[in-house]
Formats: C-alpha cells, structure tokens, sequence
C-alpha cells in the first residue's frame, strides 16, 4: 500500500501520472471516493501517464467511456450498477482484455462480484479544499 498526498488537481495528474507508471496492461482499477472527490481529474492524468491526450469526463450517463490508445483505456462508472446482473448488462466483462486497461469509479458498488488481481485507487477529500489523500493498494505497491 502507498499513500500520496495532492494539494491541487494538478498535483493529483502528476500522482497519477506516477501511479499508472506501475499498471499494465491487462489491469483492472478500482476506484473508492466520494463524489468531487477528484476521480475524473485522476482519469486525466492517468491518460497522460499513457500517452493519451484523449478529453477526458466523467462516465456518470455513458457507463462506459471508451479512451482507445495503447493500451486502450476504458472509464466505466457503476453508480447505478448494483446487481450481477446489471453488472452483465453493461457488457463489462467484454472489455477485459491483456490489451486494455479497465479504470472503474463506484466499484464498490460491483466490487463483490469480482475476483483479483485487481489495483485499489481511493481518494478521499480533507478539510483542505483543494487537498486529497490518494491511496493504492496492488501489486508494486
């Protein structure tokens, strides 16, 4: 487990930008926060980490957002998943691949539903505004 502290969204790019050095192709993410919490500006750096300059926005109505690149990168938010079988219906399994990257917000909400090897990102706000703890559990971490 590894603990980074960010007291800016850009200084949260660059974490993430140090964190996605670590996760390779093939991997599952999951993400913890609340909302605001700072995911979305998380996913922007994760990107850049790739070398993907793809605009990046919060999945919240899509349920899947769909980065391409090398690996190709997928943005999956399941707030509204809370069954197995809306986790079927979303196609998620499909996507899973040694190709592809899947990044996950709200995975607590299907995180009993899925089996490691899988990389843990939570961000948690402070009473700082702008400050958040990120913290990764996972494999080099």
């Amino acid at each position: 487990m590894q603990t980074f502290i960010s007291d800016s969204e850009a200084e949260t790019g660059r974490i993430a930008q140090e964190i996605c050095k670590k996760i390779p192709s093939g991997s599952l993410v999951l993400f913890t926060g609340d909302m605001g919490a700072g995911k979305t500006t998380f996913m922007r750096g994760a990107l850049q980490a790739y070398g993907n300059d793809a605009f990046v926005s919060s999945p919240t109505f899509a349920l899947v957002n769909d980065y391409g690149g090398d690996p190709h990168i997928y943005h999956f938010d399941m707030y509204r998943v809370d069954s197995v079988e809306d986790l079927f219906s979303t196609g998620f399994f499909d996507y899973l691949g040694a190709d592809s990257i899947l990044f996950v917000e709200w995975s607590e909400n299907i995180r009993s539903f899925l089996s490691p090897p899988f990389f843990e990102i939570d961000i948690a706000k402070t009473p700082a505004e702008t400050q958040r703890i990120i913290t990764v559990k996972g494999s080099g971490f």
